[in-house]
């Protein structure tokens, strides 16, 4: 199909061929239940054709290729995808930052600005905020990704867009499989699945768990993830599919280093601020004294019911997820914990009039979440719990209706739609005590504490409702058979997450929030900052062409939004807490391209090529600046060569040409890097092979990413060091 790249298609019409109704229930795509099986050799890829014949940025990921790594985390699966950038925060399963489009790009770390589903529904809390480490590609036999507007039929309320983890299913991976790797690091990983088909039943079970003692001083990770599905099929008409998943994550926060100390031991972590006769230098989190580290838990239960009645289909799901989220900041913002249940309720409707087109000619969706948590605070006491300074009972609800058609006009289809989605976010202060404790350490020795303190207590509570209409109209034109080109214009409406609604602030390396003098313990001072946002709101203009010639296939979309009251989380010099606030206007334009060429049976190549320009427009303080964190471009390409049948190899190269702001007032960046990568495989037979990898294969010292704040200084510790060379193996049983 045009647009996608070579490798990724034979692998999707594998698997589909192997049991493409059972996976096409549990896809987003439109209309995407199906009910026949498909039998290999079909004249077309169904899942990949619907999403290739949308009007807007969208991609089919396979995750085939990842049963040879040893370590497969998010920005490995979707290296390969334009428009999703993903930048390692540690190394391991922990927090990287996602972004598409720029949307939730500047929270430290990213929780809101993506719709993740599984199987179709949210693994977002019900305020649209997300743990990223609970998003497992490794147990994903595919993920769809929705750019922009696209996502407004999956109930999202975002301007980056969605992903949609699809599971394998024992009609669609029957068999057992089993796969370790270990390698530099302390990288230790092993992933196990077993599926059954039983005609009208199927049953799939996997688990995996991977641990790495990291790269760095301070930089341990582990995730242990079991779940399954059963599905169920009645006659030609239903599927019920029932689904369970839970997720057990923990990962040290490294922290972030100077320019001066990435470049003299990357795997060192920071120690806080120096003191000198002139004042402070260096500011920083101390992560030596306050081991910041998060553990979340999420488990997930749900039940899809899909029907097909000649051209109409109808999919209902329902779940469940309980979260529980304690995540120990530096002494700044304390320690966050986060308990609570979201249920979600999705109905789908689709008309397909015309069986032989790609989309139905009508679609409908209405999802509905709602969720509750319990919310608590307590001061960090060098890596220790203290004191409970805040108790917050945190509801949210969201509902997003969306209706749309793809009316055909001969060679072109219209496609216009509607969304509407109304969001509460509610806080209950439950604190109840008159003050709230701090505490601070000296700043010249910061292992000595000083005398602990108190601040009146002011309520946090708030209400805050939102609604927003996000109207699109996007037009398509088959050129020929192999080449679409699309147009589409679309507004979109994201309101603000607790996260932006209830921050810590006045915090310092070595003081609680609250206390922003550490040498004064009763000065009064804010603990909390609560603005009143507004949802930030966008219109884009998008215009792509997806199209293949006889060796080469591409995928470009080019956009520019233009947004106002964009939601920026702030954090100072040393990385505290400011708050969120509404940037009054920005403007996101950007490229997104996939090539792909085979120069024959044997060699194929594929770049995904990522050009991002997000500034401000007019900003009283930051003129026309860039905003912080988006690197302007970014590529990735590989090299694949089949030395024989049984033998692959491929070279890879991760470049950030250019250098990225760390803040908002463009006073300081990151370098420009490239980090190459060899890997190889060797199937001894049909039962076993065997992989190796070398990442990172001329040791380039290099920063991942960064911390993101309003305005930064040039010793300031913002740097996340990226993994140094590392050697990695493993086998895979399949049968």
């Amino acid at each position: 199909m045009p647009g996608r790249l070579p490798r990724a298609i034979a692998a999707t019409l594998a698997w589909l061929g192997a049991g493409a109704g059972a996976a096409l229930a549990q896809s987003a795509a439109p209309g995407a239940t199906e009910l026949e099986l498909i039998v290999v050799g079909a004249p077309a890829n169904l899942l990949a054709q619907r999403i290739d014949a949308l009007a807007g940025g969208a991609d089919l990921v396979s995750t085939a290729e990842l049963v040879d790594v040893a370590n497969p985390t998010l920005s490995r699966a979707l290296a390969a995808t334009p428009g999703v950038v993903v930048q390692n925060f540690f190394g391991g399963n922990d927090q990287p930052r996602m972004q598409i489009r720029g949307s939730g790009l500047q929270q430290n770390p990213v929780e809101r600005g993506v719709l993740a589903l599984h199987d179709g529904l949210p693994i977002n809390r019900a305020d649209g905020s997300y743990v990223i480490g609970f998003a497992n590609p490794a147990q994903a036999e595919s993920i769809e990704i929705y750019r922009g507007y696209l996502a407004n039929r999956l109930g999202a309320s975002v301007l980056g867009g969605a992903l949609n983890f699809i599971s394998p299913t024992g009609a669609s991976a029957p068999g057992t499989r089993l796969n370790v790797g270990a390698g530099s690091f302390g990288q230790v990983g092993t992933r196990g699945q077993f599926g059954w088909d039983g005609g009208d039943r199927d049953l799939l079970v996997q688990a995996d768990l991977a641990e790495r003692d990291g790269f760095r001083d301070y930089n341990s990770s582990r995730r242990t993830h079991a779940g399954g599905n059963l599905g169920f099929r009645q006659g030609e008409h239903f599927i019920l599919r029932i689904f369970s998943d839970y997720t057990d994550l923990g990962f040290d926060v490294s922290g972030p280093l100077t320019a001066e100390g990435l470049r003299r031991d990357p795997r060192a972590v920071f120690a806080g601020p120096t003191i000198t006769p002139g004042g402070a230098i260096n500011p920083g989190p101390n992560v030596i004294r306050d081991r910041p580290r998060r553990d979340a838990e999420q488990s997930l239960l749900g039940a899809r019911l899909s029907g097909s009645f000649a051209a109409h289909v109808l999919d209902l799901a329902v779940g469940h997820s309980r979260s529980d989220d304690s995540f120990r900041f530096p002494v700044s913002s304390g320690i966050r914990t986060t308990v609570g249940d979201d249920n979600t309720g999705v109905l789908r409707y689709a008309w397909k009039a015309d069986a032989e087109r790609a989309l139905p000619l009508f679609e409908g969706t209405a999802q509905y979440v709602r969720g509750a948590a319990d919310r608590d605070y307590f001061l960090n006491r060098a890596g220790r719990k203290g004191e409970r300074f805040a108790a917050n009972q945190l509801d949210a609800a969201t509902l997003s209706v969306n209706a749309g058609f793809n009316i055909p006009l001969g060679d072109l289809v219209l496609s216009p739609s509607i969304a509407w989605s109304r969001a509460s976010r509610d806080n209950a202060d439950v604190y109840g005590l008159a003050t709230r404790p701090t505490l601070a350490w000296n700043p010249a020795q910061p292992s000595v504490a000083l005398p602990d303190g108190a601040v009146p207590t002011v309520s946090t509570s708030y209400a805050r409702d939102y609604q927003g209409w996000s109207p699109a109209l996007g037009l398509s034109w088959q050129v020929d058979a192999r080449n679409l080109l699309f147009v589409a214009l679309s507004r979109s409406f994201e309101p603000p997450t607790h996260d932006d609604l209830l921050a810590t602030v006045n915090g310092t390396p070595n003081s609680s929030a609250g206390r922003p003098n550490p040498g004064n313990p009763g000065q009064p001072a804010a603990v909390f900052a609560t603005p009143d946002l507004a949802a930030q709101r966008a219109s884009t203009l998008e215009l792509g062409w997806r199209g293949q010639s006889d060796i080469w296939n591409w995928d470009v979309t080019g956009y520019a939004s233009r947004i106002d009251d964009e939601l920026l989380s702030l954090r100072d010099e040393s990385g505290a807490s400011l708050g969120a606030m509404n940037a009054e206007r920005t403007r996101h334009l950007g490229v997104e391209l996939g090539l792909g060429v085979e120069f024959g049976s044997n060699l194929s190549s594929r770049l995904a090529w990522t050009w991002q320009d997000f500034r401000f427009v007019d900003d009283p303080q930051r003129g026309n600046n860039r905003l912080a964190g988006a690197p302007p471009q970014s590529l990735y390409a590989t090299l694949d060569y089949r030395l024989n049948p049984r033998w692959s190899a491929q070279a890879a190269v991760r470049w950030i040409p250019t250098r990225t702001p760390v803040d908002n007032h463009n006073t300081l960046y990151a370098d420009a890097w490239a980090v190459f990568d060899l890997r190889s495989r060797w199937r001894l037979n049909d039962t076993v092979s065997v992989f190796a990898e070398v990442s990172n294969l001329f040791d380039t010292h290099h920063a991942s990413s960064t911390l993101i704040v309003d305005q930064a200084r040039a010793d300031q510790a913002a740097f996340m060091p990226g993994d140094g060379r590392g050697v990695h193996a493993g086998v895979n049983v399949d049968f």
